[in-house]
Protein backbone atom coordinates (compact mmCIF):
# COMPACT_ATOMS: atom_id res chain seq x y z
CA UNK A 1 0.00 0.00 0.00
CA UNK A 2 1.36 3.81 -0.81
CA UNK A 3 1.34 6.68 1.14
CA UNK A 4 -2.32 7.75 1.23
CA UNK A 5 -1.13 11.43 -0.37
CA UNK A 6 1.30 14.18 -0.64
CA UNK A 7 1.46 14.25 -4.54
CA UNK A 8 1.01 17.35 -6.14
CA UNK A 9 -0.74 17.93 -9.06
CA UNK A 10 0.63 15.74 -11.75
CA UNK A 11 2.41 17.39 -15.33
CA UNK A 12 0.30 16.97 -18.20
CA UNK A 13 0.93 13.98 -20.36
CA UNK A 14 3.03 14.48 -23.84
CA UNK A 15 0.66 15.50 -26.97
CA UNK A 16 0.33 12.59 -28.80
CA UNK A 17 -0.47 13.64 -31.37
CA UNK A 18 2.21 16.41 -32.09
CA UNK A 19 4.42 16.11 -35.19
CA UNK A 20 7.51 14.67 -34.84
CA UNK A 21 9.39 11.07 -36.22
CA UNK A 22 7.42 8.14 -35.07
CA UNK A 23 4.89 10.70 -34.04
CA UNK A 24 7.12 11.45 -30.71
CA UNK A 25 6.42 15.32 -29.61
CA UNK A 26 9.40 17.55 -30.53
CA UNK A 27 9.40 18.02 -26.81
CA UNK A 28 10.05 14.74 -26.06
CA UNK A 29 12.72 14.43 -28.67
CA UNK A 30 14.05 17.47 -27.32
CA UNK A 31 14.25 15.72 -24.39
CA UNK A 32 15.89 12.49 -25.56
CA UNK A 33 18.65 14.56 -26.68
CA UNK A 34 19.28 16.28 -23.50
CA UNK A 35 19.31 13.20 -22.04
CA UNK A 36 21.98 11.65 -24.18
CA UNK A 37 24.43 14.32 -24.46
CA UNK A 38 24.68 14.45 -20.79
CA UNK A 39 25.03 10.71 -20.08
CA UNK A 40 27.35 10.43 -22.89
CA UNK A 41 29.85 13.33 -21.37
CA UNK A 42 29.31 11.40 -18.07
CA UNK A 43 30.05 7.92 -19.04
CA UNK A 44 33.15 9.03 -21.25
CA UNK A 45 34.41 11.14 -18.37
CA UNK A 46 33.17 9.12 -15.43
CA UNK A 47 32.09 5.95 -15.13
CA UNK A 48 32.96 4.01 -18.57
CA UNK A 49 35.98 2.40 -16.14
CA UNK A 50 33.86 2.19 -13.26
CA UNK A 51 31.27 0.18 -14.78
CA UNK A 52 33.85 -2.25 -16.60
CA UNK A 53 35.26 -2.83 -13.01
CA UNK A 54 32.62 -3.60 -11.57
CA UNK A 55 29.98 -5.30 -13.70
CA UNK A 56 32.50 -8.33 -15.11
CA UNK A 57 31.62 -10.84 -17.69
CA UNK A 58 30.56 -14.04 -16.39
CA UNK A 59 33.78 -15.77 -16.86
CA UNK A 60 37.12 -15.73 -18.65
CA UNK A 61 37.55 -17.58 -21.84
CA UNK A 62 40.48 -18.52 -24.57
CA UNK A 63 40.77 -16.47 -27.22
CA UNK A 64 44.02 -17.19 -29.35
CA UNK A 65 48.05 -18.32 -29.27
CA UNK A 66 50.58 -16.31 -29.95
CA UNK A 67 54.38 -16.11 -30.51
CA UNK A 68 55.89 -15.68 -27.44
CA UNK A 69 57.81 -12.46 -27.14
CA UNK A 70 60.38 -11.05 -24.45
CA UNK A 71 58.85 -9.29 -21.59
CA UNK A 72 55.89 -12.30 -21.83
CA UNK A 73 54.93 -14.09 -18.41
CA UNK A 74 56.66 -17.25 -18.84
CA UNK A 75 53.33 -18.76 -16.59
CA UNK A 76 51.48 -17.88 -19.96
CA UNK A 77 53.53 -20.52 -22.42
CA UNK A 78 51.10 -23.12 -23.42
CA UNK A 79 53.75 -26.04 -22.66
CA UNK A 80 51.57 -28.49 -24.96
CA UNK A 81 51.86 -26.39 -27.98
CA UNK A 82 55.72 -26.47 -27.13
CA UNK A 83 56.10 -29.43 -27.31
CA UNK A 84 54.19 -30.15 -30.18
CA UNK A 85 54.85 -27.45 -32.09
CA UNK A 86 58.69 -26.68 -31.20
CA UNK A 87 57.69 -23.13 -31.07
CA UNK A 88 57.05 -21.34 -27.35
CA UNK A 89 53.58 -20.14 -27.71
CA UNK A 90 51.48 -17.90 -25.25
CA UNK A 91 47.71 -18.28 -24.37
CA UNK A 92 45.86 -15.01 -24.69
CA UNK A 93 42.49 -14.87 -22.72
CA UNK A 94 39.57 -12.75 -23.30
CA UNK A 95 36.44 -11.81 -20.55
CA UNK A 96 33.75 -13.18 -21.63
CA UNK A 97 30.83 -10.15 -21.14
CA UNK A 98 27.73 -11.61 -22.30
CA UNK A 99 25.68 -9.31 -19.41
CA UNK A 100 22.35 -8.65 -19.02
CA UNK A 101 21.36 -4.97 -17.49
CA UNK A 102 17.24 -4.82 -17.14
CA UNK A 103 16.28 -1.58 -15.89
CA UNK A 104 12.86 -2.27 -13.74
CA UNK A 105 11.18 1.22 -13.61
CA UNK A 106 8.49 1.73 -11.80
CA UNK A 107 6.65 4.53 -14.19
CA UNK A 108 3.17 4.86 -11.57
CA UNK A 109 1.60 8.40 -11.80
CA UNK A 110 3.49 9.45 -8.70
CA UNK A 111 6.61 9.36 -10.00
CA UNK A 112 5.81 12.04 -12.80
CA UNK A 113 4.19 14.37 -9.66
CA UNK A 114 6.37 16.36 -7.27
CA UNK A 115 6.73 20.23 -6.35
CA UNK A 116 9.99 20.56 -8.43
CA UNK A 117 10.70 21.23 -11.91
CA UNK A 118 12.45 17.90 -12.58
CA UNK A 119 10.42 15.17 -11.91
CA UNK A 120 11.50 11.73 -10.09
CA UNK A 121 10.63 10.25 -13.67
CA UNK A 122 12.85 12.56 -15.55
CA UNK A 123 15.98 11.76 -13.25
CA UNK A 124 15.59 8.11 -13.17
CA UNK A 125 15.28 8.00 -17.39
CA UNK A 126 18.62 9.82 -17.21
CA UNK A 127 20.25 7.66 -14.56
CA UNK A 128 19.63 4.89 -16.37
CA UNK A 129 20.51 6.18 -19.56
CA UNK A 130 24.20 6.97 -18.41
CA UNK A 131 24.00 2.92 -16.72
CA UNK A 132 22.58 2.29 -20.16
CA UNK A 133 25.31 3.74 -22.60
CA UNK A 134 28.05 2.13 -19.84
CA UNK A 135 26.74 -0.98 -20.82
CA UNK A 136 26.51 -1.34 -24.50
CA UNK A 137 30.12 0.25 -24.36
CA UNK A 138 31.04 -2.73 -23.05
CA UNK A 139 29.47 -4.26 -25.17
CA UNK A 140 26.37 -5.65 -22.72
CA UNK A 141 22.77 -6.05 -23.66
CA UNK A 142 20.06 -3.73 -21.84
CA UNK A 143 16.39 -4.42 -21.63
CA UNK A 144 13.24 -2.16 -19.76
CA UNK A 145 10.49 -3.43 -18.09
CA UNK A 146 7.92 -0.94 -17.27
CA UNK A 147 5.71 -1.01 -14.30
CA UNK A 148 2.43 0.52 -12.20
CA UNK A 149 0.58 -2.25 -10.32
CA UNK A 150 1.01 -4.78 -13.04
CA UNK A 151 3.88 -4.97 -16.03
CA UNK A 152 3.24 -2.29 -18.35
CA UNK A 153 5.72 -2.12 -21.04
CA UNK A 154 8.64 -4.81 -22.25
CA UNK A 155 11.24 -4.38 -23.97
CA UNK A 156 13.72 -7.35 -24.78
CA UNK A 157 17.64 -6.67 -23.92
CA UNK A 158 19.37 -5.58 -26.70
CA UNK A 159 22.47 -3.75 -27.76
CA UNK A 160 23.40 -0.46 -29.52
CA UNK A 161 23.19 2.95 -29.03
CA UNK A 162 19.50 3.41 -30.83
CA UNK A 163 18.24 0.45 -28.46
CA UNK A 164 19.30 3.11 -25.65
CA UNK A 165 17.74 5.66 -27.15
CA UNK A 166 14.43 3.53 -27.61
CA UNK A 167 14.80 2.74 -23.76
CA UNK A 168 14.86 6.32 -22.41
CA UNK A 169 11.67 7.38 -25.10
CA UNK A 170 9.87 4.59 -23.47
CA UNK A 171 10.10 5.50 -19.84
CA UNK A 172 10.01 9.34 -20.91
CA UNK A 173 6.21 8.80 -22.78
CA UNK A 174 4.98 6.02 -20.19
CA UNK A 175 1.19 6.15 -19.95
CA UNK A 176 0.50 3.42 -17.53
CA UNK A 177 -3.01 1.78 -17.95
CA UNK A 178 -2.79 0.99 -14.36
CA UNK A 179 -3.20 2.59 -10.70
CA UNK A 180 -0.84 2.00 -7.85
CA UNK A 181 2.43 0.43 -7.55
CA UNK A 182 3.36 -3.65 -6.76
CA UNK A 183 7.24 -3.69 -7.33
CA UNK A 184 6.57 -7.84 -6.34
CA UNK A 185 4.36 -8.16 -9.29
CA UNK A 186 6.98 -6.96 -11.30
CA UNK A 187 9.66 -8.92 -10.36
CA UNK A 188 7.90 -11.86 -10.60
CA UNK A 189 7.10 -10.92 -14.08
CA UNK A 190 11.13 -10.08 -14.82
CA UNK A 191 11.77 -13.84 -13.47
CA UNK A 192 9.28 -14.94 -16.36
CA UNK A 193 10.71 -13.46 -19.11
CA UNK A 194 14.31 -13.25 -18.13
CA UNK A 195 15.20 -17.05 -17.87
CA UNK A 196 19.63 -16.40 -17.68
CA UNK A 197 21.06 -14.23 -15.12
CA UNK A 198 21.04 -10.50 -15.47
CA UNK A 199 21.29 -6.88 -13.38
CA UNK A 200 18.55 -5.29 -12.52
CA UNK A 201 18.10 -1.84 -11.70
CA UNK A 202 14.90 -1.56 -10.10
CA UNK A 203 13.87 1.87 -9.82
CA UNK A 204 10.83 3.40 -7.87
CA UNK A 205 10.93 5.94 -4.93
CA UNK A 206 9.62 2.53 -3.00
CA UNK A 207 6.60 4.61 -0.96
CA UNK A 208 5.18 1.19 -1.58
CA UNK A 209 4.97 -2.03 0.38
CA UNK A 210 7.15 -4.44 -1.33
CA UNK A 211 6.16 -8.56 -1.16
CA UNK A 212 9.48 -10.16 0.38
CA UNK A 213 8.28 -13.66 -1.01
CA UNK A 214 8.78 -12.14 -4.89
CA UNK A 215 11.57 -10.07 -4.25
CA UNK A 216 13.98 -13.02 -2.76
CA UNK A 217 12.52 -15.31 -5.50
CA UNK A 218 13.78 -12.48 -7.79
CA UNK A 219 16.93 -12.42 -6.70
CA UNK A 220 18.09 -15.72 -6.30
CA UNK A 221 18.47 -15.53 -10.43
CA UNK A 222 19.37 -12.03 -10.62
CA UNK A 223 21.77 -9.26 -9.28
CA UNK A 224 19.20 -6.43 -8.08
CA UNK A 225 20.30 -3.11 -7.27
CA UNK A 226 17.93 -0.73 -6.41
CA UNK A 227 17.95 3.17 -7.14
CA UNK A 228 15.49 4.91 -5.12
CA UNK A 229 14.76 8.09 -6.38
CA UNK A 230 12.52 10.67 -4.60
CA UNK A 231 12.63 14.51 -3.55
CA UNK A 232 12.23 15.90 -0.59
CA UNK A 233 8.50 16.48 0.18
CA UNK A 234 8.51 12.36 -0.49
CA UNK A 235 9.47 12.05 3.05
CA UNK A 236 9.09 15.44 5.01
CA UNK A 237 5.99 18.00 5.12
CA UNK A 238 6.77 21.38 4.60
CA UNK A 239 5.07 23.57 7.20
CA UNK A 240 2.60 25.90 4.81
CA UNK A 241 -0.80 25.74 6.39
CA UNK A 242 -4.05 24.40 5.05
CA UNK A 243 -3.34 23.18 1.55
CA UNK A 244 -4.96 21.01 -1.30
CA UNK A 245 -3.34 18.25 -2.32
CA UNK A 246 -4.38 15.99 -4.94
CA UNK A 247 -3.22 12.04 -4.85
CA UNK A 248 -1.77 11.68 -8.45
CA UNK A 249 -2.94 7.63 -8.29
CA UNK A 250 -6.52 8.23 -7.47
CA UNK A 251 -7.05 11.80 -8.24
CA UNK A 252 -8.75 12.41 -5.23
CA UNK A 253 -8.25 15.98 -3.36
CA UNK A 254 -7.19 15.74 0.26
CA UNK A 255 -7.21 18.78 2.24
CA UNK A 256 -4.07 18.33 4.82
CA UNK A 257 -3.01 20.89 7.80
CA UNK A 258 0.60 21.01 7.22
CA UNK A 259 1.32 23.04 10.18
CA UNK A 260 -0.23 20.49 12.34
CA UNK A 261 3.57 18.86 13.98
CA UNK A 262 0.84 15.80 14.32
CA UNK A 263 0.55 15.69 10.98
CA UNK A 264 3.43 16.20 9.71
CA UNK A 265 5.66 13.92 12.45
CA UNK A 266 2.84 10.90 11.33
CA UNK A 267 3.61 11.06 7.97
CA UNK A 268 7.82 11.00 8.44
CA UNK A 269 6.89 8.26 10.36
CA UNK A 270 4.90 6.25 7.88
CA UNK A 271 7.96 6.81 5.93
CA UNK A 272 10.57 5.82 8.24
CA UNK A 273 8.85 2.82 8.75
CA UNK A 274 8.78 1.87 5.08
CA UNK A 275 12.32 2.28 4.70
CA UNK A 276 13.15 0.58 7.83
CA UNK A 277 11.22 -2.40 6.66
CA UNK A 278 12.82 -2.18 2.83
CA UNK A 279 16.13 -1.84 3.88
CA UNK A 280 15.98 -5.03 6.22
CA UNK A 281 14.88 -7.07 3.37
CA UNK A 282 17.40 -5.93 1.08
CA UNK A 283 20.09 -5.95 3.34
CA UNK A 284 18.94 -9.70 3.94
CA UNK A 285 19.03 -10.65 0.45
CA UNK A 286 22.26 -8.31 -0.36
CA UNK A 287 20.40 -6.08 -2.26
CA UNK A 288 22.56 -2.83 -2.25
CA UNK A 289 20.66 0.35 -2.85
CA UNK A 290 21.48 3.67 -4.54
CA UNK A 291 19.86 7.01 -3.09
CA UNK A 292 19.21 10.15 -5.19
CA UNK A 293 16.95 12.70 -4.94
CA UNK A 294 15.61 15.91 -7.79
CA UNK A 295 16.90 18.36 -8.19
CA UNK A 296 20.41 17.33 -6.62
CA UNK A 297 23.20 16.06 -8.52
CA UNK A 298 23.37 12.53 -8.79
CA UNK A 299 26.76 11.70 -9.65
CA UNK A 300 28.29 11.43 -6.07
CA UNK A 301 25.79 9.20 -5.41
CA UNK A 302 26.76 6.71 -8.64
CA UNK A 303 30.65 6.91 -7.93
CA UNK A 304 29.48 5.96 -3.93
CA UNK A 305 27.87 2.81 -5.54
CA UNK A 306 30.65 1.88 -8.09
CA UNK A 307 33.19 2.28 -4.61
CA UNK A 308 31.07 0.06 -2.91
CA UNK A 309 30.47 -2.79 -5.53
CA UNK A 310 34.39 -2.54 -6.01
CA UNK A 311 35.65 -2.63 -3.06
CA UNK A 312 32.82 -6.04 -2.46
CA UNK A 313 34.59 -7.77 -5.41
CA UNK A 314 38.29 -7.30 -4.59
Amino acid sequence: MRLPFLRVLSRPAEDAAADGPGGIPPELLDRIRAIEIKARRLVNDLFLGEYHAVFRGRGIEFDELRPYVAGDDVRSIDWKALARTGQPLVRRYREDRDLTVMFVVDVSASQRAGALPQSKADLAAEICAVLALAAIRNKDRVGLLLFASKPERYVRPSGGAKHVLRVVREMLWANPQTRGTDIGAALEYLTGVQKRRATVFLVSDFLAEIDVRQLRAAARHHDIIALRVREPIDEELPDAGIVTIRDSETGRPVEVDTSSARVRASYEERVRALDHERRLAFGGLGIDEIQVYAGTDYVPALLRFFKRRSLGAA
